[in-house]
């Protein structure tokens, strides 16, 4: 009998329900520069492997805690599944997010919460200058270039000493 109201189709087999295991993360991406966060929600070790994941948030100054808004993604495979959760990061206030993944087995809550702190105020002057970006980025790729020369510098040496171990060993066979 199927009981979660998540499940697409109900699997019948000797297995028993087994609730799953719940982490919160955050999770690094590209929509952080954006002026977004994003959370990771994993669920794994669970029987059978459909989920449903909601979150939850709570202003740093209340004890309710809300209905979480934001796009979610989700990922699944045969044993784990996860949510990531894009919050817009521009909020005036922090927020601590909650992650819960409902299960057959029942509903199973992260144990740890993950805070997204506040955009910085307007009034604060940016990290650098946008003059300073063309001149940074230029010594980051003068630099990789001196590593890559370097680099074949070393492969190239190493291929010279190889050739040569392997010259002698062909002298040292004739003589012998």
């Amino acid at each position: 009998m199927c009981v979660c109201a998540a499940c697409c189709c109900c699997q019948t087999s000797d297995e028993q329900v087994v609730k799953p295991v719940v982490s919160v993360y955050p999770a690094a991406s590209r929509a952080h520069l954006e002026g977004r966060s994003s959370l990771l929600c994993v669920a794994s070790a669970m029987f059978p492997p459909l989920v449903r994941f909601s979150w939850k948030r709570q202003k740093e100054d209340q004890e309710q805690w809300l209905p979480a808004d934001g796009e979610q993604l989700e990922l699944r495979e045969s044993e784990r599944a996860a949510a990531i959760l894009l919050v817009d990061g521009n909020a005036t206030s922090t927020y601590k997010y909650l992650c819960s993944a409902q299960h057959e087995g029942g509903t199973v809550e992260a144990p740890t919460e993950q805070e997204v702190p506040a955009a910085p105020a307007a009034s604060c002057p940016p990290e650098r200058e946008p003059a300073d970006l063309p001149a940074l980025q230029q010594a980051d790729l003068s630099f990789q270039s001196q590593c890559r020369v370097k680099l074949l510098c070393v492969l190239y040496t190493v291929l010279i000493v190889k050739s040569l171990v392997y010259c002698c060993g062909l002298s040292l066979l004739r003589i012998l």
